[in-house]
């Protein structure tokens, strides 16, 4: 099955294969009703009798409350921060949905919590969909790339929880797609990326090997003001508190296990979840991250095409860390954009297909509960594997 028919001359754009159009069609819509669905039952966005749906989003607009209140470091308490959380949503509640970011994204909670909590979810979500979208589209070079966009399976998780999943997207997308013609919007970017530092531990080796000095010294700069603005507004306590925090997060969430172990999308949590221990599990992440790391330099300093080094840094920062929810693999759909960019001039046997395995990973890991993000994030980087071996894939 191909991706692509061909259009008819004259005609504007590029046009879906009829199967692979209806299956987005369907993902689409069978996202929408679901999120309908949901708030119909009020499990999403407000309940039943008005009470704010406590999600992954209320950590960020109790940070900004606390922030604003001039508590920043408190936002790091999680005792004062849960119950911050809880009068956001009106009720208290089981568990606790904790702060991990560095300060600078206190800037945007603080936004966001001026606006009452629901109506801050819709904006924050919907609102960072379009840049998403943006990067794909940009990514694949046509419309359709809105509508392979918005199919992704992972963008339902994002927006069930209220995730950061789109900003991410958005940022890595956009970096990898600029960095050859304007290195140095790019390299804004990638600073702004270090608000999620674990997701973007790659992109240095990567600039390095492939000699990107500008991009490089952009994302130094970007990076280092906002950390210096973040002091100056929050406060030098805000930056010890989260250093501090560090240690208690990964025993809560990577040593003792607070979360499922089969939400984490990783190396780690695939064997936490088979049950091996938490020596074995850090052997294997580190094992495939410096793999990864490995990979991307040497691919970087390659004649390989600037697709399949983009769409490798993208995986391979997804294979790195140890920390990983679903609502993070909406990264995916920009290698696989970028697959799919390399498929309009032909598939390989069986790529395809391929990709179509690695979203129904995604799409059914609410009904088996197991790391198949995982497993989707490895296919991926099977396929960009097998695309640098290829001839097509190596530039003259």
């Amino acid at each position: 099955m191909a991706l692509y028919e061909t259009s008819p001359a004259g005609s504007a754009g590029t046009k879906l294969a009829r199967p692979v159009d209806l299956i987005c069609f369907a993902l689409i819509v069978a996202q929408v009703v679901y999120l309908a669905a949901c708030y119909v039952e009020g499990s999403w966005l407000t309940m039943r009798d008005g009470g704010g749906v406590p999600s992954d989003f209320v950590n960020v607009w109790a940070a900004g409350r606390m922030a604003l209140a001039g508590h920043a470091a408190s936002v790091y308490d999680w005792p004062a921060h849960k119950l911050v959380e809880e009068s956001a949503v009106g009720h208290g509640f089981d568990g606790y949905f904790g702060w991990h970011y560095p300060p600078t994204f206190l800037f945007v909670a603080a936004a966001l919590s001026l606006i009452p909590y629901p109506t801050a979810w819709v904006i924050w979500t919907f609102g960072t969909f379009p840049a998403y979208l943006a990067a794909i589209r940009t990514i694949i070079g046509d419309r359709v790339g809105y509508f392979l966009g918005a199919a992704f399976p992972a963008v339902l998780a994002n927006f069930i929880v209220g995730q950061n999943g789109f900003l991410t997207a958005g940022l890595v997308g956009g970096a990898l797609t600029l960095i050859e013609r304007r290195p140095a919007l790019a390299g804004v970017l990638i600073g702004l990326l270090t608000y999620k530092p674990h997701l973007g531990l790659l992109f240095p080796i990567a600039l390095i090997a492939g000699g990107h000095w500008r991009a490089f010294a952009t994302a130094t700069v970007v990076a280092v003001l906002i950390a210096a603005a973040s002091w100056l507004a929050f406060g030098s306590e805000s930056w010890n508190a989260f250093f501090g925090s560090i240690g208690h997060t990964s025993q809560a969430f990577l040593s003792d296990g607070w979360a499922d172990w089969s939400k984490l999308q990783t190396a780690f949590g695939l064997a936490r979840t088979l049950g091996g221990s938490e020596t074995l599990a850090w052997t294997l992440q580190i094992a495939v991250a410096l793999l990864a790391a490995v990979g991307v330099a040497v691919l970087w300093r390659s004649r390989a095409g600037h697709e399949i080094k983009a769409a490798a840094l993208a995986t391979a920062g997804l294979l790195a860390t140890p920390y990983l929810y679903m609502y993070d693999l909406v990264v995916l759909a920009v290698p696989l954009a970028f697959l799919c960019r390399l498929g309009a001039r032909g598939f390989l046997p069986h790529e395809l297909p391929a990709i179509g395995v690695a979203c129904l990973l995604i799409s059914i890991f609410p009904f088996i509960k197991a790391p198949l993000g995982f497993g989707a994030v490895v296919i991926v980087g099977a396929l960009i594997v097998r695309r640098v071996f290829a001839p097509q894939s190596i530039a003259a």
